[in-house]
Formats: C-alpha cells, sequence, structure tokens
C-alpha cells in the first residue's frame, strides 16, 4: 500500500504521523500547493492525505491506483467530490476533533477583547503604572460577560459548546440558523435581524456557503450595538473585511477577534492588517483548531479512517 501526505506541516512537526505507517509505505511532503506538484506526487498512489491541496480530475487523472483520500481537516471543499465518486475513491474526513479547542480560543478572543488585556499590559510594562500614584488603574472601561447576550451563527457541535459555556459566565444565548433547518431547542432561535440587533457578543461558527459568504457585511455591521464585539472562528470570507474595517474606524462596533481572514495568510492589501489598536481587533494565525491534542486527534481519527476503509468499511465518508 502506498500512502501519500501531501501536506505534512498541515498538522505540524511536532505531531508524530508515524501511525499512518501501519499501513504501508509513506511518502511525506512539508507541503503541496500547485496542482503540477499534486499531479506528479499522486501518480503512484494508493491512499492520498491532503489538507488544502487540490484533488480533482486534473490532478488525479494520473493516478490509477487511488482509493482512499484522506481529509487531515473538517473541510472538504479542496476535493471534487462527483469526480472522486465517479472514479469509485472513496473520500474521508476528521469531524468534531477541535470542537473543544476552538470554543476555548473564542473566548480567549472575547475576554481578552472585553477586558482591554492588550491596553492594561502594554500599560504596565511601557512603565506606566510605576509612575503612577495609585494601585489600580482602569481608564479604559471595560465590563462584565454576566448579563450580556451572546449571538451564534452556526449551532453546530462547535456552536454548542460556545453556547454552554457562554451560558456557564452568566450570557442570554440566542443564535440564528442559515439554512433555517436547526434541530437545536436548548437556545431560542432569532431572525437575522434581531441577533444583530441584540448580541452584545456574536460568534460565528458556521461553514462557508453561498448563504454565509460575506453574511457579516456593511448592511449588517450596521445593524449591530456599537458596544457589541464580533468574533470569526469560522471562515474568513463570512465577514466582508473592508467593511468590518470601516466599521471599527467609525466606532460602529466595539471590537472584533479573527481567527480567519478572507484570504490567509493576511495580505498587506487587506484594510484590517493596518489596524494596530490591539484593545479593538485582534487577529490570530488561523490557529484556533490547532492545539497539540486537537492536531493530534486529527491525525489519529485520519488512522482510523483508513483502518475502517480496508475492512471495508465506510467511517467519515463524505462521498458515500
Amino acid at each position: 500500500m502506498k500512502i501519500v501526505i501531501l501536506e505534512r506541516n498541515s498538522v505540524g512537526e511536532d505531531v508524530s504521523v508515524d501511525c499512518i505507517r501501519d499501513f504501508g509505505e509513506v511518502t511525506e511532503y512539508q507541503n503541496t500547493v500547485t496542482a503540477e506538484e499534486v499531479r506528479e506526487r499522486v501518480k503512484e498512489a494508493d491512499i492520498v492525505i491532503a489538507n488544502k491541496s487540490p484533488l480533482n480530475a486534473d490532478t488525479l487523472q494520473n493516478a490509477a491506483n487511488v482509493r482512499l483520500i484522506c481529509e487531515f481537516a473538517t473541510g472538504f471543499d479542496n476535493c471534487d467530490l462527483e469526480y472522486c465518486s465517479r472514479r469509485g475513491i472513496k473520500v474521508t474526513n476528521v469531524r468534531d476533533y477541535c470542537t473543544a479547542m476552538v470554543a476555548q480560543h473564542t473566548f480567549c478572543l472575547a475576554l481578552a477583547l472585553s477586558e482591554k488585556l492588550a491596553h492594561y499590559d502594554t500599560y504596565v510594562k511601557s512603565g506606566e503604572y510605576s509612575a503612577q500614584d495609585r494601585f489600580s488603574n482602569f481608564a479604559l472601561p471595560f465590563y462584565e460577560l454576566e448579563g450580556k447576550t451572546w449571538g451564534i451563527v452556526g449551532m453546530g457541535n462547535i456552536g454548542r459548546r460556545v453556547a454552554g459555556i457562554a451560558k456557564a459566565f452568566g450570557c442570554r444565548v440566542i443564535f440564528y440558523s442559515v439554512t433555517g433547518k436547526s434541530t437545536c431547542k436548548e437556545y431560542q432561535e432569532v431572525d437575522f435581524d434581531t441577533l444583530l440587533a441584540e448580541s452584545d457578543f456574536l460568534s460565528l461558527h458556521c461553514p462557508l456557503s453561498n448563504l454565509t459568504e460575506r453574511l457579516i457585511d456593511r448592511e449588517a455591521l450596521k445593524k449591530m450595538k456599537s458596544t457589541a464585539i464580533l468574533l470569526n472562528v469560522a471562515r474568513g470570507r463570512v465577514v466582508d473585511n473592508t467593511a468590518l474595517y470601516e466599521a471599527l474606524m467609525n466606532g460602529e462596533i466595539q471590537a472584533a477577534g479573527l481567527d480567519v481572514v478572507e484570504n490567509e495568510p493576511l495580505e498587506p492589501s487587506n484594510p484590517l492588517s493596518g489596524f494596530q489598536d490591539s484593545s479593538r481587533l485582534i487577529i490570530t494565525p488561523h490557529l484556533a483548531w490547532a492545539s497539540v491534542e486537537a492536531r493530534t486527534r486529527c491525525v489519529w481519527e485520519a488512522h482510523e479512517n483508513i483502518a475502517a476503509f480496508l475492512r471495508g468499511e465506510d467511517r467519515n465518508v463524505v462521498n458515500p
């Protein structure tokens, strides 16, 4: 069995992928970006493991032996499922491996922004605190989570975990279902305008689709509270980055915490790259999913997907 890992770096060098060798000869590539690279590297493979590398008719046409594609991820938009189904190639993903970490990071962003931690850390380290004549400083106001309304877009596993934590902090939780098909009954479902108008914190946990692309645009931002904090740990293009920059500059919302941006890595042309006030904008480099524990689970779940496939079972198959 010949197994090719196209993007070894996607799970980090500090996490072992040796378990994949249980199934045969493994060839690793640190990163694979172009279609030409994919074509060359998968042509002898039986199993392909990828994350973002394009896997479609163009890149797989000469890979006659490929029987299984494993994503080192939940998303599979890099893979042409229809083509793979026609070829009899199973495609599997990894599910619910980073729920705890994404929820944790959501609150890291929320708390850092709501408590103005960057401002106060700088205040102390700059020497200003040492130079003042009183024991405390709270010149830049901050507020409690308790009693606030926490709004959610995307009430899947991550959204529900976030809702539970928000409730534990004493928040009222509301959510909006983009498709209108949510089965969640534990929390109040509202329409989009109500979500925007009432949320003190608005966190995004939805997939990218034609329904969610630029869901948070100029019009949506204008409907939010001027004191609201926006948190995007979903997909970058769910938020119009230019509109968000303008909303922050104009004081239409208080702050934003982003783990994702429209094009990654962050481009210098993105206006958010020039917004330097970390008390109002924090951007992390798409790491909310990437704790050591989550990345270790990701590799092991891919291992289990391969094991199931070789037993003739469908496990986490996205194109049955």
